[in-house]
């Protein structure tokens, strides 16, 4: 506990819960978005590098559970059937994340925000994309693409739904799919991030502290799933995170 109010004080602590048990309320309701708000949360008062440290363990664990919803053999089905999306995205996560000590803040700012105004974006236009069938070509494209990004913002989630919806992907495929990816993503980001100096004995504490709250969230929004319209939800959320994400940008541009 001293070590984390080295890093910050004790009531922006409990705002950095808050925003994780509100990123964990968000995937329990509607599968997705966690890491982009976490990152755009905690990015809009902590350092870039405390963000992305903070994201990570709970990312880990939501995306476990999600992941071996229906057992570890549907898990392992899974796996085999994006393994190229997942190699794709393993090599290019650990290429960016090493690149992640060397760049300025505002590129950090900058590099974390504009995937996420850019997502947020294209799902409040309805953008949808269509494939009559997987492409190993475009798999790969798409997972180092989704692997270079989620190296330095720890977001990978837009274009890995991107690619399962071309693909029209039946939903609860879909989602034990993500579950997978996010979940091997989310190892693969621990083990690159111990690699590049951002979890660390003074970081992984505050990533540990957010997964309880992060955990509560998702079951109560699993609870909560069927009273609202999740459309409109879904909505509301892609709005909230463009503002953050704009903010973001924002303070990039004026550092």
């Amino acid at each position: 506990m001293d070590t984390l109010f080295t890093l910050m004080s004790p009531s922006a602590l409990l705002v950095a819960c808050l925003i994780a048990a509100a990123s964990g309320m968000v995937k329990g309701i509607v599968g997705f978005a966690m890491p982009m708000i976490l990152v755009s949360g905690l990015g809009m008062f902590l350092s870039p590098e405390l963000a992305l440290a903070g994201l990570i363990l709970p990312t880990l664990v939501a995306n476990g559970m999600q992941a071996l919803r229906q057992g570890t053999r549907a898990a392992w089905e899974s796996v085999k059937s994006v393994r190229v999306f997942l190699c794709a995205g393993l090599i290019f996560l650990l290429i960016s994340a090493q690149m992640y000590r060397v760049m300025p803040e505002n590129v950090l700012l900058l590099l974390i925000g504009a995937p996420v105004v850019f997502f947020a974006l294209i799902q409040i236009a309805g953008v949808r994309f269509r494939l009559e069938k997987p492409k190993r070509s475009i798999e790969m494209a798409v997972g180092a693409f989704a692997g270079f990004i989620g190296g330095f913002s720890g977001i990978w989630g837009p274009p890995t739904v991107a690619y399962l919806t071309a693909l029209n992907t039946p939903k609860q495929q879909q989602m034990r799919v993500q579950g997978v990816i996010y979940g091997l993503g989310a190892v693969a980001l621990f083990f690159a991030h111990i690699g590049s100096g951002v979890m660390r004995p003074d970081t992984m504490p505050f990533s540990l502290a957010l997964v309880v709250p992060a955990a509560l969230g998702m079951w109560l929004g699993g609870k909560v799933q069927d009273r609202i319209d999740l459309e409109t939800f879904r909505k509301v959320t892609l709005w909230v995170l463009l503002i953050a994400g704009l903010n973001l940008v924002r303070r990039a541009l004026m550092i």
